[in-house]
C-alpha cells in the first residue's frame, strides 16, 4: 500500500510539473474601455489553461506608437479595427490572427442621478461647466465622442467645456470624481450585469458616430508563442462572450 501511494505520488507530481512546465505568459495590450471585463476573462483564462496575462491598459494610438517603436506586445486588444488593420499591413502582426472581439458603446455619463436626460438634451442646454472626453487623437472612444458633437450640432458651443483624458479610462475619472459635471465614456465602464452601475446615462444612438468595432491581433513578438495563440482562442470563446455581453459590449 505505501508503495503504491508513493508511485501515486510520484505521478500527480510528475503530472503538475508538466502543466507547470507548459504554462507561460503573454504580454497584453489592452485599449482602456476593455479594462474590467478583460481583468476577469484573465482571471478565467489562467484558470482554464494556466497561462497567465500581463495586462497593460491605455490609449489604441499610443500602444500603436509604443508597437511600432518595439514594445514586446504579444497581443493586442484595440478599441477599433483600423488600427490592428493597419499593424497587419506593415507586417507587424501574425498573418489571419485578427478578429474582432467586441462592438464596443459610447455613453453619455454622469456620476449624479438625474443629469444626463433619456435623450441627451443636456448637451443643447449647455447648464455645466465641463464634459470629459478621451483625446480624440489617440483614442477610438474620443473620436466617437467629438463625431456625435458634431452631428449634433454642439461641438463648437462646447469646445470651451471640453476636457480631454489620455484615454478612456481617465475621462471616466474625471466624470467619477465630480471634476466635469458628465462625459463621454463605455458602456462598459458604468454597466454591469444587465444595468447602470451609478449615476445617469444617455446611451449615444450608433448612427451618431462610426461602429467601434474592436479588433484584436497576436503581433509579431507573439508568433511562436503558445500562450498568444491561446488567449486568441480563449476571447472567441463562450466563457469569453458571456463577461463580454455582461458589460453591455456586442459582438
Amino acid at each position: 500500500m505505501e508503495a503504491r501511494f508513493i508511485r501515486l505520488a510520484a505521478g500527480f507530481a510528475a503530472a503538475a510539473a508538466l502543466s507547470t512546465a507548459h504554462a507561460a505568459e503573454v504580454s497584453v495590450a489592452v485599449a482602456a474601455n476593455f479594462t474590467a471585463p478583460m481583468q476577469k476573462i484573465a482571471a478565467e483564462f489562467e484558470r482554464d489553461t494556466g497561462h497567465k496575462a500581463q495586462l497593460a491598459f491605455g490609449a489604441t494610438g499610443k500602444f500603436y506608437a509604443q508597437i511600432r517603436n518595439g514594445a514586446p506586445f504579444e497581443v493586442f486588444l484595440a478599441a477599433d479595427d483600423t488600427t490592428p488593420a493597419k499593424l497587419e499591413e506593415e507586417g507587424a502582426t501574425v498573418a489571419g490572427s485578427r478578429f474582432t472581439y467586441a462592438i464596443g458603446k459610447l455613453v453619455l455619463w454622469s456620476a449624479q442621478p438625474g443629469v444626463v436626460d433619456g435623450k441627451g438634451d443636456v448637451l443643447r442646454r449647455g447648464a455645466f461647466a465641463h464634459l470629459a472626453i478621451a483625446n480624440p487623437k489617440t483614442a477610438p472612444y474620443g473620436a466617437a465622442a467629438l463625431e456625435a458633437l458634431r452631428k449634433l450640432g454642439v461641438a463648437d458651443a462646447l469646445a470651451a467645456k471640453l476636457v480631454t483624458g489620455e484615454n478612456i479610462a481617465q475621462a471616466h475619472q474625471f466624470v467619477a470624481s465630480g471634476n466635469a459635471e458628465l462625459g463621454f465614456v463605455a458602456l462598459s465602464q458604468v454597466w454591469a450585469d444587465g444595468r447602470l452601475t451609478s449615476g445617469s446615462a444617455w446611451p449615444v444612438p450608433a448612427g451618431l458616430h462610426a461602429p467601434l468595432r474592436q479588433d484584436a491581433v497576436i503581433l509579431a513578438a507573439g508568433r511562436d508563442k503558445p500562450a498568444a495563440r491561446a488567449l486568441a482562442e480563449f476571447l472567441r470563446g463562450a466563457k469569453a462572450a458571456a463577461i463580454i455581453k455582461s458589460y453591455g459590449y456586442g459582438q
